[in-house]
């Protein structure tokens, strides 16, 4: 394999290198290595941090370049490179999108990650969507949805999650999450309809995370309020202030995020920490958006409506 790996690397250097990739993590699979091995080797080869959170199963490890355990708090970023691996991530700390050999590195890793995670700590339950549509189902007989229940490993309580792509319904702590997703509160197995329905609503609120969409890409519907009522109104036709938010923000790239930072922060000083700007060019920028608002942002009222009209555009993007 190292020789075929040469001769490879001579042709193309990316073959080559998948090559060795392959054969690095065949030989670690085959000596039965650890995790904290298999993180490692992603990391050695990636030449970049690497992290492996799996919360269920509580797993948190990463190592860096030089192979070092280095566990730092800070959340991962949605810009790095990463794979699921179940109910767990593999993440390579650099942003994509990923190289050929990136790519193998994240598959490979994967794979025998996976395989440790089965053999030591138990395979995790799969989330059968049939199971899922039968629990959130109001309609469908109580016998029934308990039965799915217990399929899915849950006993007395649950709370359902609203993604993109369908509907998870968990216990426990929640799991990383890709994309947006809604959180409805945790409920009885029989209450889990209504858990559902809520988590559909905040589905609704949760943002992409990009500079069109700003926000916040996983949302609780107990953290919503009185704000929920709004997914109940939002079709009125004619919203000023939401027009006027989209003609703000059709005047720069910034606006928007500006925007977003400014009303979710405890002063203008707060928002241009975030922002990483300086706090005479927030000043700069709140005037500009002012102007083509029509209204001041920067006291309670004026606040709150520019909270309103975003809560309201982020409704009519995700119905």
């Amino acid at each position: 394999m190292k020789d075929l790996a040469v001769r490879l690397a001579a042709l193309d250097a990316d073959a080559g290198a998948a090559l060795r990739v392959i054969s690095y993590f065949d030989s670690l699979v085959e000596a039965r290595a650890g995790l904290q091995s298999i993180v490692r080797g992603a990391a050695v080869l990636a030449d970049c941090p690497a992290r492996l959170v799996d919360r269920e199963r509580r797993v948190h490890i990463r190592v860096s370049p030089s192979g070092q355990a280095a566990w730092l708090d800070e959340p991962p970023e949605e810009t790095w490179l990463r794979t699921e691996v179940g109910p767990a991530t593999l993440w390579l700390e650099r942003a994509g999108p990923p190289g050929p050999v990136e790519a193998m590195i994240l598959e490979r890793a994967a794979g025998a990650a996976r395989a440790v995670l089965d053999r030591t700590r138990g395979r995790t339950r799969t989330a059968d969507p049939a199971s899922v549509e039968l629990i959130v189902d109001a309609s469908a007989p109580p016998d029934v949805r308990l039965q799915a229940a217990r399929h899915l490993g849950l006993t007395e309580s649950g709370y359902a999650v609203a993604l993109d792509n369908g509907a998870r319904v968990l216990s426990g702590p929640l799991p990383t999450l890709p994309g947006r997703a809604g959180i409805g509160p945790t409920t009885p197995i029989l209450d889990l309809p209504a858990s559902w329905a809520a988590a559909r609503v905040a589905l609704r609120f949760a943002a992409e995370g990009t500079d069109e969409d700003p926000g916040e890409q996983v949302v609780h519907a107990t953290e919503l309020g009185a704000l929920a009522l709004l997914a109940e109104v939002h079709d009125q036709p004619a919203l000023p202030d939401v027009k006027a938010l989209a003609h703000a923000a059709s005047a720069a790239p910034w606006m928007l995020t500006t925007l977003h930072t400014m009303a979710a922060s405890i002063s203008l000083r707060a928002a241009a920490t975030t922002l990483r700007v300086h706090h005479s060019t927030l000043q700069d920028r709140i005037t500009h958006a002012e102007h083509l608002l029509g209204w001041t942002v920067r006291e309670p009222q004026g606040r709150l409506r520019l909270q309103l009209a975003l809560a309201l555009r982020r409704l009519q993007r995700h119905p």
